[in-house]
């Protein structure tokens, strides 16, 4: 099934490992982006893209895009037949939602639109997007797996991701020859082995183990952890933390299940593990050798205390389960860090 593959949000940072893994398993990918939470590079192109065509030795296609361009996308789609496509791009933080809710339903949704209707339009009908375990909320049960309840969200940002995946749901049903994986995924973190790649927030991070890094390097005081008195063995949230290269895996697989003509169908990508802050910090000093301060704050309004999957539906369907351990996880995080002190600016 090698072709061409458009990814869109192709320069963030689970986008840009999937672009690596994409590249190494034979496919074209050809990337949009809008830089809203990528950095802009030599050529107007993403650095994260610029540094994988120099260490894969190959050049990539790329169209600086914003998916409320509809017109603009409907010209990529008029110069290419995409075998498939991978959909990354989003606003995703969970806080901000909360705050700007409606600045998540216009952007999310109507970008989803906008790409689900351009598809159609173009005769493309393989999709795989990239989802999130807030669409499961305050878990009912743990560990959770794909029958669990969907929909209950705690916040903006997942109740997009629910929506996206419930309109590519009705398409799939309206349309028999239109085929979707959704990919749940839990918290993705490390980085490329080669450390020339990995997460690079624009901002104050809103995810844990880069504000961690941050701290580590120097770049910020002290880490904020919200809330310690959580129903979790020491007091912090519990989150399963998986390796975005193990992710980026997960959805090659899951391009290869396109093929199986399977409808639409949704998997966890997680280790199955739950780990919390405090035993998050401590692995991160493990990894990079230095002492990380932190003080505990109020708890975080849309965040749950335990949340982690049941990946074993990814193994029997997709033949896909998560290799990196938690050391690794933190060691590629760190050599990323520490070699890119200010991220891709530097």
């Amino acid at each position: 099934m090698a072709g061409k593959v458009l990814v869109t949000g192709g320069g963030g940072y689970i986008g840009s490992h999937c672009v690596v893994e994409l590249i190494e398993a034979g496919y074209s990918p050809v990337v949009i982006d809008n830089f809203s939470n990528s950095v802009r590079g030599e050529g107007d192109v993403p650095e994260s893209l610029r540094r994988i065509e120099k260490f894969l030795k190959t050049s990539i296609e790329f169209h600086e895009l914003d998916l409320l361009d509809r017109e603009g996308l409907e010209d990529v789609f008029k110069k290419h037949s995409f075998i498939a496509v991978m959909h990354f791009a989003g606003l995703k933080a969970v806080g901000e939602s909360v705050q700007k809710p409606l600045l998540y339903y216009q952007v999310n949704l109507t970008a989803s639109m906008n790409l689900l209707q351009v598809m159609q339009a173009n005769g493309v009908h393989n999709l795989v997007f990239s989802s999130s375990a807030t669409v499961y909320g305050d878990p009912q049960r743990l560990p959770i797996d794909e029958q669990h309840p969907v929909g209950g969200c705690t916040n903006p940002y997942g109740k997009t991701k629910f929506f996206i995946e419930e309109m590519i749901s009705d398409q799939c049903k309206a349309n028999e020859d239109w085929n979707a994986v959704l990919l749940r995924y839990f918290n993705p973190i490390g980085a490329h082995i080669s450390g020339l790649i990995g997460e690079d927030p624009q901002g104050i991070p809103n995810n844990l183990l880069p504000y961690v890094a941050q701290v580590a390097i120097g770049r910020r005081e002290h880490l904020s952890v919200y809330g310690d008195d959580y129903d979790t063995p020491d007091g912090t949230g519990v989150r399963d933390y998986i390796h975005v290269v193990d992710l980026a895996k997960g959805h090659i697989a899951a391009l290869k299940k396109l093929q199986d003509n399977c409808g639409c169908k949704a998997y966890n990508l997680g280790t199955g593990t739950g780990y919390s802050v405090l035993q998050m910090v401590k692995a991160m000093e493990k990894a990079s050798g230095k002492k990380i301060p932190f003080q505990v704050a109020p708890r975080r309004d849309g965040d749950v205390a335990s949340c982690y999957a049941d990946p074993r539906t990814a193994a029997e369907e997709l033949g896909w389960k998560a290799e990196f351990d938690l050391e690794r996880m933190c060691e590629d995080l760190w050599r990323w860090q520490s070699s890119n002190p200010t991220g891709f600016s530097s």
